[in-house]
């Protein structure tokens, strides 16, 4: 019997064992099956409050993938694994992920700077809130006390992830903390890379679609032995298996362009804490 079809367990009955029991399953789903989990687990959001003709083309996969990949997790149907990201919703998020959606359906009808700035405003506040929900204590303890033990903090951060790595650079170097901000000047990406060693740590960052130039530099890195820390948006972003410690930030949408608020949120509370760190000695 095909793993899509067998169930060895009952379903999960909260949104945690949920994930817990994706991510234990994320390197043995088929193709279209570990694509449903991505955008699961990516946008949690999306699952509860759309349709399944609309979820399947925003995860681009035919409707019947998303019964396929529900009864792979012991679910009679879809519709129970949407419960579970309904109960979510109502239990943490009881009204701003739906302004969001109000927001963009009425965008084209609304218009002008004022509805924009309340749209990106209130997308601010939904990732907040969804890291401040989300944080996980033994993480970002493992992050500072990686971070504090490095004799220099190498930053790779690139295109939307840049303001973040250009950021964590600022507050490094005003908090007295030696760094290197790996920002590829003059394509010397490589040759700044170079110098890193066992005893050093790299931050890298990145989003969907993963910028392929950190990832690669950060997969070099970390064959040499380096420690990472990753920020990134979900497990199965490729930065995952390559860190030592990796903190997930997922950023809510406002038309299409993601806010960088949780994100920003997180470099300060690193560099505050690996700079407390230290001070402790």
């Amino acid at each position: 019997m095909s793993m899509e079809n067998s169930v060895e367990t009952a379903p999960p009955t909260s949104f945690d064992s949920l994930r817990d029991a994706i991510l234990a399953r994320r390197d043995s789903f088929p193709k279209r099956l570990a694509q449903v989990a991505r955008f699961a687990l990516e946008s949690p959001d999306d699952i509860a409050l759309n349709t399944v003709a609309e979820i399947a083309a925003k995860a681009d996969v035919q409707p019947s993938t998303l019964i396929r990949f529900a009864q792979s997790l012991g679910y009679s149907g879809f519709s129970d694994l949407q419960q579970i990201f309904r109960s979510r919703l109502r239990d943490r998020w009881p009204d701003y992920a739906e302004r969001v959606q109000s927001l963009r359906a009425t965008d084209a009808a609304q218009g002008g700077p004022l509805h924009l700035l309340d749209g990106f405003a209130q997308t601010a506040m939904d990732s907040l809130l969804r890291l401040r929900d989300r944080a996980d204590e033994a993480s970002l303890t493992a992050a500072v006390d990686l971070l504090a033990g490095a004799k220099t903090v190498y930053i790779l951060g690139q295109r939307r992830a840049f303001p973040v790595a250009s950021y964590l650079a600022y507050a490094f170097g005003k908090l007295g903390i030696r760094f290197i901000l790996l920002d590829n000047l003059g394509a010397l990406l490589p040759e700044q890379a170079g110098f890193i060693t066992e005893d050093d740590a790299l931050i890298a960052i990145s989003f969907t679609p993963y910028t392929p130039s950190t990832i690669e530099t950060a997969t070099r890195i970390g064959q040499r032995g380096v420690p990472i820390l990753a920020i990134t948006d979900s497990a199965f972003s490729p930065l995952a298996p390559l860190a030592k410690v990796w903190l997930e930030v997922a950023e809510t949408d406002f038309g299409a362009f993601r806010s960088l608020a949780a994100t920003l949120c997180l470099a300060m509370a690193l560099a505050v804490g690996t700079a407390e760190k230290r001070a402790e000695g």
